[in-house]
């Protein structure tokens, strides 16, 4: 344990795992708690979020879940008034909830671009929208928005809308960023790579034939250190841009690929 968020209180939306395994939501609660944070862990899933909850308790740390919907108002609302009951803070609001449904311009639904946006960046604007009071009331805070590389290149695989979504969440970034730096609010995105997570599975497997082994063999070998990322490198980043240590740093999208997005053809 250490306490680089001592006395902190985090809220972490997304908190949970799509499936087996830990994704980039439950390995930040876990060490945003290893550094002294209070977490309030966010899932539209309780037993997600009660699953990353025993990891933490496990280890000594402090927190509690809270189901919700986060495209929704009144539940963002919700889930801050909630939290600030509790804790009587909010330091940190971490953006993590995400789907992605693969398919291009023809083929996609418009029911499944509906939900893309809600999810990955209506979501941040409602957090953001409640949070942002108790933030600036008290003089300081640090949202951490998770975007992707797919927001400003092309991968194999054509996944318009969450392409679009998670540009638009660079750009949601830098606009709050700006709004509120004079406040002592700081706001960041991080834009993950090709990833190891829960979530890659669910979403992408299909687009391989149903062979896991393959896409992640696929996968690794489109990276140029010859594997893809693990969660718990987008959790370190999210650490430091929580931290104090990155007090300068706000409205800035900062990529974590292995160089992926350095190559001059990557595939």
């Amino acid at each position: 344990m250490g306490d680089r968020l001592k006395d902190k209180v985090a809220i972490v939306t997304g908190a949970g795992s799509i499936g087996p395994g830990i994704g980039n939501g439950k390995a930040t609660s876990i060490l945003y708690a290893r550094e002294g944070a209070k977490l309030v862990l966010v899932d539209h899933n309780q037993d997600a979020a009660a699953e990353t909850k025993n990891i933490i308790d496990s280890e000594g740390g402090e927190c509690i879940t809270f189901q919700a919907d986060v495209t929704q108002s009144k539940e963002c609302e919700n889930i801050m008034a909630k939290s600030f009951q509790k804790y009587s803070r909010i330091d940190i609001l971490h953006n993590n909830v995400g789907i992605e449904i693969p398919g291009g311009v023809e083929d996609m639904s418009e029911e499944d671009w509906d939900k893309t946006m809600a999810v990955n960046l209506k979501s941040m604007f409602l957090t953001c929208k409640y949070a942002v009071p108790y933030m600036v009331a008290q003089g300081s805070g640090s949202i951490i928005n998770i975007s992707s590389i797919n927001a400003i290149r092309n991968l194999p695989y054509i996944t318009i809308a969450y392409s679009a979504s998670k540009a638009g969440a660079i750009a949601f970034t830098r606009e709050v960023a700006m709004q509120y730096a004079s406040k002592g609010i700081r706001v960041n995105a991080i834009l993950p790579g090709m990833m190891n997570t829960p979530m890659v599975v669910a979403a992408l497997t299909d687009a391989f034939g149903g062979d896991v082994e393959e896409m992640m063999k696929t996968r690794d070998v489109m990276c140029p250190t010859g594997r893809q990322g693990e969660p718990w490198d987008v959790a370190s980043l999210s650490v430091f841009l929580a931290s104090d240590e990155a007090k300068y740093i706000t409205g800035a999208a900062l990529v974590v690929d292995g160089g992926l997005t350095c190559m001059v053809k990557p595939f």
